[in-house]
């Protein structure tokens, strides 16, 4: 397949040319699996194949697109463990995308280390940086690739059966031929470069954008400078100056130098704009940081992660610093330590009274400094939950000290008495720790504090509310009887906005608790709490930091809907990070806004602890206003195939879920096209009431319908209502895992009016 233009601006460089020749270097799994490897990138520039010794199978690959980051040095826990034996300069990792591990790679030299994190990392500018067409040109090649099965730079007909089984296309022989026949321009019997591309383009028409580019179009051939602007305006619903956006598309987005000349845009052009991020379902107005950030901190709902050292399960799981780190570079602004005496007086994070892994604390802290701020200067709180002994508690305060210096929060932003929280903005570059402390904040400015070195404070952990929840194993309930804890003061002077409490009621919080204390609910704990006293919850959030945390029963980390703690206004909702599904998938939707910094403002009536919002009743709001959102669902793209199984094609259906107030829980379904997985066509409207907009998510799922068994996912996209455009759009699909699975994608038009 022929270079794109990228590629072919980045075959000059010497590091790519050497990475092209290939090299051999230690793939490190442990201390013990340091094998040789033999690695090179293919001519695409995209493919990165390995020698391996899998049985049946003598080599693999990975895409460069799956590389999100290459670290230097000893930047992993697998590398530092074998420091000694290798320099940092001929070490380094691939961190790929979603949930896969890292690849550990030492070099045999420091220069072709160098060759390799250079190339490495001018491949994925390169990817990051391509426009719609190159995409597209790479994506056609990859297809190429996967059919030419005898690698002679050319497809028959059999190989091109063989492709459309591949790309979850059921089309009747016939046809195929047929089509085959039409691009083989050359009549050889087998199609070459550009007449793949051609069959590539008449498999992949678009009927569904020919009709809504015909409507608009007044010659039916192309869109006029007036007929882009009443597109944009009639429905695409966009009001600014839709002359010059239609301008700019038509430069951004026509590939043909003769359209522009006139002013207009061809099919090809529109569909390019159509896919592209002025097409997406999603406003690029709310992708960089577009909110008020000088508002309380707890004004805010704060990306949380629980359990951020657990890589599995609760009960065996590995403990590594690498979930801390995946979690910061996700976006997460409030990680969880659990904190326990160690060896040779070093304290240790790991899962108590398990068989999970552990880790030194002081690793812990030296990838929370490292790692902090990389994707957000906002503020990062450490959830310490202390099980440590006053003395390991004094090493504790001494690694955040030292290890943090500056970014770490020891007094009051400008050391006076304060009234109330500080902002995000205000708070930017500062690690904040939330944990138990003696007294309160305000005895430190009246000379009232503490003299002692320790002090006995009530010991409120997740053991003991998990034995709340009825959890009865012996070594938790010992820990409980255990009620009072000794608390060193070094460790105590680290708190400061964050002073762990236990939670009484509403009423004792409203007369007694202070801004700065911070209440944690099991999810069945605050579950009761909202449906008991919902709007007394919200008020209560108005006031201070509430945070939220999964049962003790999910010994698996799955994790709960974190939609009704949000709708009560709790801010550190914390999800188990490390597991994908409906509840990572609904907080990527919610944090996916805002510049992705961690920090979503609440709604107004949310932040007002004089207002009485009450989320079972929407309707007693002031300025209630309900809404109706219309989706067509038109037709899906390119589909991933689900079912390995040989010949099989997905029957894909669409469901769309509100998530949000009780009353807007929704979710309704497209009908299922049988054996189609590349354009299957629906025009299925769906239709729903939505009466708290302000805190409504929609999620698109596809599955592939199984009428014997449950259906199989395929993909998903969710995002906040408040972000979405109307008019045609398009929603480019995710993975489980919440990656990107390119060109897969749903075409739909999208209405809100008011009710």
């Amino acid at each position: 397949m022929a270079f794109t233009g990228s590629a072919l601006r980045i075959q000059c460089d010497e590091n790519l040319q050497s990475m092209l020749v290939g090299t051999v270097m230690r793939k490190i799994k442990s201390r013990t699996w340091k094998k040789q490897r033999h690695f090179m990138l293919q001519d695409d520039c995209m493919t990165i194949w390995y020698q391996s010794k899998k049985a049946g199978n003598a080599h693999s690959t990975f895409s460069v697109s799956d590389v999100e980051a290459v670290r230097e040095g000893h930047q992993s826990e697998v590398l530092l463990s074998i420091a000694e034996e290798f320099p940092p300069e001929r070490c380094f990792t691939l961190v790929f995308r979603g949930r896969r591990g890292n690849l550990d790679l030492v070099a045999e030299s420091e220069a072709e280390a160098q060759s390799w994190i250079k190339g490495l990392r001018k491949l994925i500018e390169n990817v990051e940086n391509m426009g719609e067409r190159e995409r597209l040109d790479q994506w056609i090649g990859d297809w190429f690739k996967k059919a030419d099965k005898n690698h002679d730079g050319r497809m028959n007909f059999r190989e091109v059966r063989d492709l459309l089984k591949m790309m979850n296309v059921d089309m009747n022989e016939h046809h195929a031929h047929r089509l085959f026949t039409m691009a083989d321009k050359s009549q050889s019997g087998s199609l070459e470069d550009d007449e793949f591309v051609l069959f590539y383009k008449m498999l992949t028409q678009r009927g569904d954008l020919l009709r809504v580019f015909q409507e608009f179009s007044t010659d039916g051939q192309k869109l006029s400078l007036t007929d882009l602007q009443d597109f944009l305006q009639d429905e695409q619903l966009q009001i600014e100056d839709t002359q010059s956006q239609a301008q700019e598309l038509m430069l951004k987005y026509e590939p043909s130098d003769a359209a522009k000349q006139m002013k207009a845009m061809s099919f090809d052009g529109f569909l390019m704009y159509l896919g592209s991020v002025e097409g997406n379902i999603f406003d690029p107005r709310c992708r960089g940081l577009y909110q008020d950030m000088e508002q309380p901190l707890n004004h805010y709902f704060i990306s949380s992660s629980h359990n951020t050292y657990l890589m599995e399960d609760q009960l065996r799981g590995h403990s590594s610093v690498e979930g801390y780190i995946r979690a910061l570079n996700r976006g997460c602004r409030c990680v969880e330590v659990d904190c326990w005496d160690g060896a040779n007086g070093e304290p240790i994070v790991y899962h108590g009274h398990t068989f999970t892994s552990k880790i030194l604390f002081k690793d812990v802290v030296n990838a929370v400094g490292k790692y902090a701020f990389k994707v957000s200067p906002f503020p990062v709180i450490m959830s310490i939950e202390n099980h440590c002994s006053v003395e390991q508690q004094r090493v504790m305060a001494q690694h955040l000290a030292n290890i943090l210096g500056d970014k770490l929060l020891k007094t009051t932003l400008d050391g006076k008495p304060p009234i109330g929280l500080p902002s995000p903005h205000e708070l930017r570059g500062k690690i904040l720790v939330k944990a138990k402390k003696m007294g309160g904040l305000e005895e430190r400015f009246c000379g009232l504090g503490e003299d002692s070195l320790t002090a006995e404070v009530s010991d409120e952990d997740e053991a003991a509310e998990m034995d709340d929840e009825g959890i009865h194993r012996d070594s938790l309930r010992r820990r409980v009887m255990k009620s009072k804890q000794r608390l060193s003061k070094e460790l105590s002077d680290c708190v400061v906005y964050c002073k762990s409490v236990h939670f009484r009621s509403f009423k004792h919080a409203r007369i007694h608790s202070k801004f700065y204390e911070v209440a944690s609910f099991t999810e069945s704990k605050a579950r009761k709490q909202l449906k008991e006293a919902g709007a007394e919850f919200v008020m209560h959030n108005a006031r201070q930091l509430t945070r939220v945390y999964p049962s003790g029963f999910r010994t698996d980390s799955s994790n709960y809907i974190p939609q009704e703690m949000w709708n009560v206004g709790c801010q550190i909702v914390a999800l188990n990070f490390q597991t994908a599904g409906e509840g990572m998938d609904l907080n990527d939707g919610l944090f996916s806004q805002n510049g992705g910094c961690g920090y979503i403002l609440k709604p107004a009536f949310m932040r007002d602890a004089e207002k009485r919002f009450d989320p079972d009743n929407p309707q007693k709001l002031d300025g209630y206003q309900p809404l109706i959102l219309t989706i067509q669902v038109i037709s899906g793209q390119q589909l991933p195939k689900v079912n390995i199984k040989e010949g099989s094609i997905v029957d894909p259906l669409v469901r769309v879920e509100i998530h949000g107030v009780p009353q807007d829980q929704n979710k309704q379904e497209t009908r299922w096209i049988e054996n189609n997985g590349f354009n299957p066509v629906w025009y299925d409207t769906l239709r729903f009431t939505i009466h708290v907009p302000e805190l409504a998510l929609v999620r698109f799922v596809v599955e592939d319908y199984d009428k014997t068994s449950k259906n199989d996912f395929v993909g998903q996209y969710t995002l906040p209502l408040s972000c979405m455009q109307q008019g045609y759009r398009h929603i480019h699909l995710l993975s489980k895992d919440g990656t990107s699975i390119p060109p897969s994608s749903l075409f739909v038009h999208v209405r809100i009016t008011q009710l």
